[in-house]
């Protein structure tokens, strides 16, 4: 529920005043400043907060965002009847906040410095192999950090992606109520399994995130398992204001063959933006002992340096930098990386691509081209359709099943509720060898497919 953009500028105000009946009463919300909207009737309890702001900007700040004032409004007083709801498939948004991709596709955004792995992979040192795969874990956060929200996948759409860095990747949409995905990548190093699903708690003005999914690692060579546990994440100002995020909160990652651990803190944002975006903790033997302390800002760069058992730098020690975030292009539409831009293009396909696949949406694509009259025409018929497909498979008593995931008879407990676990069925390599060696396939021309994630090729929206 994205809806605002950071780069956006002040918006007028035609209600001839209506902000200057915001209260200047201020109180605190982690440790950032924030300020509550009070004294106009429909709008207490709203809270503008401000990274960057003091005391005195609130009242400008809920001017800003990328929001019409009348859309603004209205939404605003929709909204309030879900507030201290889980909102993750209850409201119908408008495309106005979305970008031209869909969250398979965000999910893919963590292959970008898959380099990582591959040198946690070729490390001996069994501690600089959580550096590496915790700087990796941290480094998706800068595509995270985003505040438009991609568009939901239709259930049984999928993305696919080869053509970087040896890897060849598969993501699934398995569930619509509760929608979930799962996803699978592999090269000669790694493998990347996940589940992913999330539960939500509308707030009025901002959103709490809570990943309930679960990812996994198995490094070849090392011939160990990790299990990573991501923070919470927080989206502020999502209906006044211009929309920022942050992830307050511990990431863990447990090596399961050994027992090491990385725990790394998230500080929350601070007065003036103080402590945004900075990660700092300790990569920790089976015997929770630390052995390499990791600092950093995860929109920036991280570095780590061999420690004592108090977390204190090594004599004659040195810092060294792990990862730095890549160059990304000034002044984007949608905030995007170079690498998101490889996601959303045909150059990462592979042949003959499946016709069920998030490239191909046709609501995706007019929002790239900018139509966004015609993005919301097509996400409602999409939309409709699958409740058309709905209607069918309960008529007929048919359950959906997806096709490169199974699901498993296990329930693993994650801090934020439990998960059911789908696992990677192996189908999508045979499916891709039987492609890439046969010569009697034709290459079909992608232009020309269409996106058709449906498991009724005949279902009707009635």
């Amino acid at each position: 529920m994205d809806s605002g953009d950071q780069k956006s500028g002040s918006t007028s105000d035609p209600a001839g005043g209506f902000f200057s009946s915001i209260a200047s009463s201020v109180r605190f919300w982690g440790s950032a400043m924030q300020k509550s909207v009070t004294g106009l009737l429909g709008y207490e309890g709203l809270e503008v907060i401000n990274p960057e702001g003091g005391t005195d900007d609130a009242e400008a700040e809920a001017q800003r965002g990328r929001w019409k004032q009348e859309d603004r409004d209205s939404y605003w007083k929709m909204m309030q009847k879900y507030i201290g709801s889980d909102v993750t498939s209850m409201v119908t948004l408008p495309v106005i906040i979305f970008e031209p991709m869909t969250m398979l596709q965000k999910m893919a955004e963590l292959m970008e410095y898959s380099y990582l792995l591959d040198l946690a992979d070729e490390c001996e040192d069994p501690y600089m192999r959580l550096a590496y795969a915790s700087s990796w874990a941290i480094s998706v956060y800068y595509a995270l950090e985003r505040t438009w929200k991609p568009f939901n996948p239709i259930l049984g759409e999928t993305y696919e992606m080869v053509n970087h860095g040896g890897i060849t990747f598969i993501a699934e949409q398995v569930s619509h109520h509760p929608p979930m995905s799962a996803a699978h990548a592999e090269n000669e190093h790694f493998i990347y399994d996940i589940t992913s699903k999330v539960k939500t708690k509308f707030l009025g003005n901002s959103l709490d995130i809570y990943p309930i999914g679960r990812t996994k690692v198995t490094l070849k060579k090392a011939g160990i398992v990790f299990d990573l546990v991501p923070p919470p994440t927080k989206v502020n100002n999502l209906i006044f204001g211009r929309t920022w995020i942050d992830s307050p909160g511990e990431m863990v990652i447990t090596n399961l063959t050994t027992g090491d651990k990385v725990v790394l803190y998230f500080q929350p944002c601070g007065w003036f933006g103080a402590s945004r975006y900075e990660v700092d903790g300790y990569v920790y033997d089976a015997e929770e002992e630390p052995k390499v302390m990791m600092t950093g800002k995860w929109n920036e760069s991280m570095s780590c340096q061999p420690c004592d058992k108090e977390g204190e730098p090594l004599p004659g020690s040195e810092l060294k930098e792990v990862w730095r975030v890549a160059a990304a292009p000034k002044n984007d539409k949608f905030q995007y990386t170079y690498f998101a831009h490889k996601i959303n293009s045909f150059e990462t396909a592979p042949k003959n691509m499946l016709a069920s696949d998030s490239r191909l949406r046709p609501d995706r694509f007019a929002l790239e081209k900018g139509d966004t009259s015609k993005s919301s025409s097509e996400k409602s018929r999409l939309e409709e359709k699958q409740r058309a497909e709905k209607r069918i498979r309960e008529a007929n008593g048919h359950q959906f099943t997806p096709k490169w995931f199974n699901m498993t008879s296990e329930i693993t407990p994650t801090p934020w509720g439990d998960l059911e676990l789908y696992e990677y069925n192996g189908r999508y390599d045979e499916h891709r060898a039987k492609i890439d060696s046969s010569n009697s396939i034709e290459e079909v021309d992608i232009r020309n497919i269409e996106f058709n994630p449906w498991q009724y090729n005949d279902a009707s929206v009635e």
